[in-house]
Order: C-alpha cells, then structure tokens, then sequence
C-alpha cells in the first residue's frame, strides 16, 4: 500500500544485502524505520515486542526467522530449536505455528547444504502467498461494500477495530483490504476507527494507513461504537482475527466482542476478514480453548505520544500503586458474526462450512 505515495510493504528480503527488512511499528505514526533482522535473538525481539504485529504478519515473519536461523547454523537440531523458540515468542497467533510447521515439515528431506536456500524459497512463497490471499479477502468483502452502496447511494459507513490493515500482514490486510478495494474502484467510504486501548493500533496505525490512502475517517475511544449502531451511522463492521476456531469463534483484539454484541443488537452486519492462514481447525471451541495472551501491565499504565516540542515521550497515567489487567484479546461466539471474508470466498461462522476450507 502507499506511504507519502510510494508503495512500501511490512516485510522484505533484500537480495542485493541477503537481509531480511521490516518496518519498525512500535513507531508509527510518528517515524517511519527499517529495520534488519540479523539474528533469531532479533526476530523473536521482534515478535514478542510488536515491532511486527498481526496475526499473518507474524507467520510471515516466523518464516523468514528461519532462513535467518540457518544462516547462523543450517543444522536440523538447531532449526527445531530455533522453531520453538520464535513459536514461544506470542501464544495466541495461529499464524505463527502455521508458518513454523510449514517450514519444518517441507525442509524434512533437504540436504543440509541447501537448507537456506530451500528455506528462503518458502518464506519468499509463503510472503507472496499472503499478498495474494490479502487481495482475494479485499475483492470479496469489496462486493458487500459495494452492494451497501448501490441499496442506499450515499457514502459506505463502516466500523473497524484494532488494525488489520496491511500493516498487519504483508500488503493489503485483511479487514481493510474490502475497504481499500472499494476505495480503488470509486465507492466513497466513511470509516470510523477505534482507538484500540491499550496500544492504540487504531489511532496510529489504522488512521495512518487510511490517511496515506485519502480515505475519509473518523478517530473514535472505543466505547463510541455502540452510540454510532443505535444511530444508524454504521452501515456494517469488518475486524480481523488472529485464531478463528473450527466452529467459527473468532479471536480478535481485546473489545472485538462488544462490537459484535453491540452490532447484533442494532441488526448490523458483523463480518470477519479470516485467512485460512488463521483458522486453527484443531480447535473446536474457541472461547474454552484459545489461550489469551496475557501482555506487560505497563501497556495500560502508560502511553505515548508526541508532547509539545514534538518529542516521542511515554507517560504514566495511572494512580501510583495501581494494579493493571492486561488481556490482549477476547473471543466473538459464532453466533454474533454474520460471515466470515476469507480468500476462497465468504462463508458462515459455522463448523459444516469452515471445515470444506481444509480440503
């Protein structure tokens, strides 16, 4: 997608330096950096610290760790290690063991000697396949929009939570890759952004992304959502998901669940942008079986922005002596999702359907 009106994406080998790059998000909007991942130290820094985030991102990241682990030692037994290590770095992301197990089921047969090379070749495959997968999910969801659009000719109204923009995969995205569809083929959109405590990937991720691409939107705090249903200025919602469950429970950034309780008590139209990457078939019931990620108290307790000589400072806005919960996500029942966007086609949030996916 576009920043300042070149095209950039998250994650990239570099042949010409044999470096693996990727964008600095911790950062955004504030300072656009590149970084090297040199190390499997780095990549696992990388993941666990949100330098990248996003369910597909993370898997793609994962893989391209591994060529950087067998740079350091092409060895089976060090690249299995390396594998449970990077996988250890963030629990709830299927993508990660996805991307992970690919790797390592098609390196079984590989000549120690080729084993960069083959892994390289994977990651590179796996990256282009995400881009690919990121642009069908966008032409799908684009015909709902666009169906809203001809039944009422005015501008789409739309409510997204957290980012699942390109920035949390390679390109495109997941949630917003409908939005930024429609907005290519001329169908004026509106969206309304969560702020997305306690990160705030709303505020400096989503806005950023949507403002690079001149589309219209307006920042809200996260309890705004329900106000805008009951005044029917929300025509549908579209989120991510980082682990879909085989009966359609869908795991998503922390406050997910009230938008889609709020949307299914105003009859709007809920949808999940879900790869197959981040269907987790293994698991059959999501809100007893996906593991919550529990994350650094001090996420809630501080925040940072830019302060008035334009300098990047973190400030403490809690009570000294507090006591911070931090959940990183919660889990939508299947019943509360209308349908759910994936690259093969959309579907229902429900077993019979999601299970002809894996086929």
């Amino acid at each position: 997608m576009l920043v300042e009106n070149k095209h950039l994406t998250t994650i990239w080998y570099e042949q010409e330096t044999d470096k693996v790059k990727i964008i600095d998000q911790r950062l955004i909007p504030f300072e656009l950096k590149i970084l090297e991942l040199n190390t499997v130290d780095e990549v696992c820094f990388a993941i666990k610290e949100m330098q990248v985030r996003g369910a597909p991102l993370i898997g793609v990241t994962a893989a391209y760790g591994m060529y950087v682990a067998s740079k350091e030692n092409s060895d089976l037994d060090y690249l299995k290690k390396s594998a449970e290590k990077i996988n250890a770095t963030r629990p709830t992301a299927v993508n990660l063991s996805w991307a992970l197990n690919k790797i390592m089921i098609n390196i079984r047969d590989t000549n120690k000697d080729h084993l960069p090379n083959k892994i390289l070749e994977l990651a590179n495959q796996i990256r282009e396949e995400d881009i690919n997968n990121c642009k069908s999910i966008g032409d799908h969801g684009y015909e709902l929009i666009k169906k809203i659009y001809e039944k009422n000719n005015e501008p789409v109204s739309i409510l997204t939570h957290c980012n699942a923009g390109w920035l949390a995969t390679v390109d495109w995205g997941t949630a917003l890759a409908p939005v930024f569809v429609a907005h290519k083929n001329n169908i004026p959109i509106h969206v309304w952004v969560d702020e997305t405590r306690p990160r705030n990937q709303g505020f400096s991720l989503t806005s950023w992304e949507l403002l690079n691409e001149n589309i219209p939107n307006s920042l809200i705090v996260d309890n705004v959502g329900g106000h805008l249903m009951q005044q029917k200025k929300i025509d549908i919602c579209i989120t991510g998901t980082d682990r879909t469950a085989s009966n359609g429970d869908v795991c998503n950034k922390i406050g997910t669940y009230l938008k889609a309780l709020a949307a299914f008590d105003n009859d709007i139209p809920f949808y999940v942008s879900a790869p197959i990457s981040s269907i987790d078939f293994n698991i059959e019931n999501g809100i007893r079986d996906i593991p919550i990620e529990e994350r650094d108290a001090e996420e809630v307790s501080y925040i940072q922005g830019l302060d008035e000589n334009n300098k990047l400072q973190k400030v403490k806005i809690i009570p000294e002596g507090a006591t911070c919960a931090n959940y990183a996500f919660d889990v939508t029942p299947a019943k509360y999702i209308t349908k759910l966007i994936t690259e093969k086609g959309i579907i229902d949030a429900k077993s019979s359907s999601i299970s002809k996916l894996n086929n």
